[in-house]
């Protein structure tokens, strides 16, 4: 078990997540599904130690995680990309904090397969909105950490442009085998790309329910046949909304 989630609640004026609980396995990709606002963002927040949970415990590799750790790899909603360094220099920030000497030439060795070759000194404003998202997660991707929590890294792009990641991401994953948790409001978008979806109630958020997708072939023309599944998923969805 790479990734083991217990009995996580946290309240501000009013009870956010009541009682989460989850597991992954390694090399496992799951998405966490529900309606805005219901605490998906939150659950990221505290596995990164950005909040504290008022009870509940993490474990990675059966080892308690409290506060900040090397085991995560965060990837907010937003790129943040430091408009004055390079891409290079963007993307090896992790390295650079922790003097990594070789940080340039390993990050050099992926900007292929990042689809990033050429760009290595071109800065942020000179490259379109999915090549920075490219460039924000080969930054989250080198940093040596064991998971990577990807909070709707491509819900700001067109539909084509995010299309084309979520291929990208895919491809990706199957080459790197990164044990992967994504935040994501789209339905197509977990369905495409995840292992399992765990469902996520309104507030106070819980797990409503687990849909499990291991061991499909995954692409496009078995997406568009998925309206059942999708339908069974929106009702949930909306159901919630309506609570």
């Amino acid at each position: 078990m790479k990734l083991c989630v217990k009995d996580l609640s946290i309240s501000f004026d009013q009870l956010i997540l009541n009682h989460i609980d989850f597991q992954i396995e390694q090399g496992e990709f799951v998405a966490l599904l529900g309606p805005s606002g219901c605490g998906k963002s939150t659950i990221l927040n505290i596995l990164a130690g950005l909040l504290k949970q008022d009870s509940g415990i993490i474990e990675v590799d059966g080892q308690l995680v409290e506060g900040l750790s090397d085991h995560f790899a965060y990837m907010p909603q937003s790129d943040l990309l430091l408009e004055w360094k390079t891409i290079l220099e963007n993307v090896t920030l992790y390295g650079q904090i922790n003097h990594d000497k070789n940080a340039k030439e390993n990050a050099l060795k992926e900007f292929k397969t990042f689809g990033l070759d050429g760009y290595q000194n071109a800065y942020p404003s000179q490259l379109s909105g999915g090549m920075r998202q490219r460039a924000a997660f080969l930054r989250t991707a080198l940093c040596k950490a064991d998971i990577l929590l990807l909070d709707e890294p491509f819900g700001a792009l067109d539909v084509i442009t995010r299309n084309d990641m979520q291929d990208w991401l895919l491809d990706l994953r199957n080459q790197y085998n990164r044990t992967t948790l994504l935040v994501t409001h789209d339905i197509d978008e977990a369905l495409y790309l995840a292992d399992r979806i765990l469902i996520l109630s309104h507030h106070p958020a819980s797990i409503l329910k687990e849909i499990n997708l291991h061991g499909i072939q995954k692409s496009r023309d078995w997406l568009f046949e998925q309206g059942n599944l999708k339908k069974e998923i929106y009702e949930l969805l909306k159901g919630e909304n309506n609570a």
